[in-house]
């Protein structure tokens, strides 16, 4: 069993980017693209333990923020166990981390950050 513990520094440059990008777009009140940037940092981090966990906690704050009862609801039990499925090499590659989705779907990742994700 392979245990991930540190993002390598290529992959969290993508990773922290995108975070920007949310953060950028949620600023100018671009909810739909700020979303869009939070589930591509997921994508980009989730097989790391950290990152993952600081993705589904950004969703979190991200649904308080909208008022989004589904999404608060939804991210609670995955920023519980996210974090643990991540270091232990059990996570559904690709599954954009909301909670509009089935927490343990694999779903394709984009083609960009499968490049991202091959170095």
């Amino acid at each position: 069993m392979k245990f991930n513990t540190t993002i390598p520094r290529d992959i969290k440059f993508h990773y922290l980017k995108e975070l920007e990008q949310y953060r950028e777009a949620f600023k100018k009140g671009n909810l739909i693209h700020a979303w869009y940037h939070l589930e591509r940092a997921h994508v980009i981090g989730q097989s790391y333990p950290i990152e993952h966990s600081r993705a589904h906690w950004l969703m979190l704050k991200f649904g308080f923020a909208v008022k989004d009862w589904k999404e608060i609801l939804g991210q609670i039990p995955r920023l519980l166990v996210g974090g643990v499925k991540s270091f232990v090499g059990q996570i559904p590659t690709g599954n954009t981390g909301g909670a509009n989705v089935p927490p343990l779907k694999p779903m394709p990742i984009p083609p960009d950050i499968q490049e991202i994700l091959k170095k």
